[in-house]
């Protein structure tokens, strides 16, 4: 768990940053992967690379304490069959996002990826325009992750 995040005086929470992979996809004045590298060659320190791309003026400090942040992709996908951790993760989620979106149906978090599970995903599918598998992949993943912090009103500030 990550919990040093960028922020400018005068500012209690992070700054909303991105990263590029400047690969796949183009970000002009985004912090890269590759332009990143670059100014490491040239023997830019981290520090320095951050205020080159988000300003002189920001820092890094320590969250005091870091609660309910999503889990990331297990990095293979849920289905019927699959069991763990992961799917724990999934069914909490799911259960707190049918709190609101009552059309998915109420699961009962026991780890195990049955065919109730695959329903509730199908759903959520449904309803936010994902191609409707009953599979949890990387889109599913982290859509999920992203409404459950709506939600559950994770990213407010208190």
């Amino acid at each position: 768990m990550f919990t040093t995040y960028i922020t400018k005086p005068g500012i209690r929470q992070p700054l909303f940053t991105q990263y590029c992979d400047g690969s796949k996809v183009s970000c002009p004045n985004w912090l890269s992967q590759w332009g990143s590298k670059n100014l490491a060659d040239q023997g830019y320190t981290a520090s320095q690379i951050l205020r080159y791309y988000y300003g002189d003026d920001i820092y890094l400090t320590q969250a005091e304490q870091v609660n309910g942040v999503p889990s990331s992709f297990p990095n293979e996908n849920l289905q019927v069959g699959s069991r763990g951790n992961s799917v724990r993760t999934i069914q909490t989620q799911l259960n707190a996002i049918s709190n609101t979106y009552t059309a998915i149906p109420k699961l009962r978090v026991d780890g195990i990826y049955g065919e109730q599970t695959a329903e509730a995903v199908r759903k959520f599918q449904q309803i936010f325009n994902l191609p409707q598998s009953g599979i949890v992949d990387f889109p599913t993943w982290y859509e999920i992750s992203e409404i459950y912090v709506a939600v559950e009103k994770i990213a407010e500030l208190v």
